[in-house]
């Protein structure tokens, strides 16, 4: 044995591993009792005298192992790995993640430290594909505490954690980086969402009122640079036509502005910001409300209404609750503005040379749509009648379509004499 020796050699191997199968695999692999017995506590035992007397095949001790069709391969390879010299990496043999976990149960069962331990470093260290995941969840937990590193990554992470970085990424996706940092920050933004999500799981977070504070803060700051810039814009010579890099810079705003409402109306906190974005906006209408075609201005539009239908929905479903004369003068503000919009967007094509779409998603009218006439429908009759009426008075009657608030108008109209004198006799009654 001061040669190294081989599997599978015959002349020199002393016990038959045969390696059998409920489906009636039965393969005979030729191998040394020191080896196995170094290798492995669960062949040392089968060929110590605790054991009873191995079987003999080919003249030689035999143990027999028995296993998963599944997992042949991989008790296969367990053994090969035995051979491997002590000055060689067995860091080289696990082909994967897969594989890897094949070869870990078979260590496991024949009780094969040295190789566990491998595999276990090199599955603790490596990435894992979603399915790899479930795969180790479903082996892994049944191990012991030798396996038990692999899950150290899928543990769940302690709140003090979770709150600091979502705290980190709110920071920093509300603080306006530079271009560069764009895709950086919009993969912040979408993981903030997903956080305060429930979906098959519940949110990750649930936040207080420290953690919304801080929200708030950031998007005021977010804001307070918005009407800068809105400032400046509103600055310009009437007859000349924004510079290119301060309209896009405008657009990343307005980008930010619809995400923020969003999270903010997540956490239930959004009043303050759409209380802002109802005293700015008729600064905001002013700065992009021109005829021109050009297509950085289309795009700047779409992108205002993308916020502004964020803040209509808020309002319109109940979600902010705002006196009637504010929800009278969203009306009033955006309503103009919407209506003209659209039929620029229908006529624009699809994409401009650079390859930004024109277009916002039909769910986005839609969902303007419908929030409009929750807003008229909860105004007092009298300013319902004076909406609906500019309403059918104008060039854009198809879009936004108030036939529903129109319809309900009429019946309230209709039968509000009727309710007033039963509500006058029932209070008599009661008088």
């Amino acid at each position: 044995m001061k040669l190294q020796s081989m599997i599978g050699d015959r002349s020199s191997s002393d016990v038959v591993v045969r390696l059998r199968t409920q489906d009636g695999r039965d393969d005979w692999l030729y191998c040394h009792s020191s080896i196995l017995v170094e290798k492995s506590k669960y062949f040392a035992d089968r060929l110590s005298e605790k054991w009873p007397t191995c079987q003999i095949l080919d003249s030689r001790n035999c143990v027999e192992v028995y296993c998963q069709e599944s997992d042949f391969d991989y008790f296969v390879t367990i053994l090969r790995l035995f051979y491997v010299r002590a000055d060689e990496s067995l860091d080289e043999n696990w082909h994967g993640v897969k594989n890897a976990l094949g070869i870990l149960r078979a260590a496991v069962e024949l009780d094969c430290q040295q190789i566990a331990t491998a595999c276990v470093d090199y599955l603790e260290a490596v990435p894992w594909e979603e399915a790899e995941e479930e795969e180790i969840l479903r082996i892994i937990p049944g191990m012991g505490s030798q396996a038990a590193p692999i899950l150290a990554r899928l543990q769940p992470v302690n709140l003090a954690a979770i709150v600091a970085i979502f705290l980190a990424a709110v920071r920093f996706a509300t603080s306006s980086p530079p271009p560069m940092l764009h895709d950086l920050k919009c993969s912040a933004q979408e993981q903030l969402e997903y956080m305060l999500t429930e979906d098959d799981d519940a949110p990750l977070l649930t936040a207080d009122d420290e953690i919304k504070s801080e929200v708030r803060e950031c998007v005021r700051k977010l804001m307070g640079r918005f009407t800068k810039l809105l400032e400046s814009l509103l600055c310009e010579p009437k007859d000349s036509f924004p510079e290119t890099q301060k309209m896009q810079l405008f657009q990343s705003y307005l980008s930010d502005l619809s995400w923020a409402c969003q999270i903010l109306t997540k956490l239930e906190a959004a009043r303050e910001f759409i209380c802002k974005w109802l005293e700015a906006s008729d600064k905001i209408v002013k700065a992009v409300d021109t005829e021109s075609a050009n297509t950085l201005m289309l795009e700047t539009k779409l992108k205002v209404i993308e916020v502004a239908s964020r803040v209509l929905e808020a309002v319109g479903y109940g979600t902010v609750i705002l006196p009637t004369a504010k929800r009278l003068l969203m009306v009033k503000v955006w309503l103009p503005f919407v209506r003209a919009t659209k039929p620029l967007s229908e006529s624009a094509p699809a994409e401009d040379e650079d390859g930004k779409v024109l277009k916002l998603d039909d769910e986005v009218w839609q969902s303007v749509e419908s929030a409009f006439v929750s807003l008229v429908v909860a105004l007092p009759s009298g300013e319902q009648a004076e909406i609906l009426t500019e309403w059918l008075s104008s060039k854009h009657i198809r879009y936004p379509d108030l036939t529903e608030a129109f319809e309900v108008w009429c019946y309230r109209s209709k039968v509000a004499k009727r309710r007033l004198s039963m509500l006058r006799g029932v209070n008599g009654m009661t008088n």
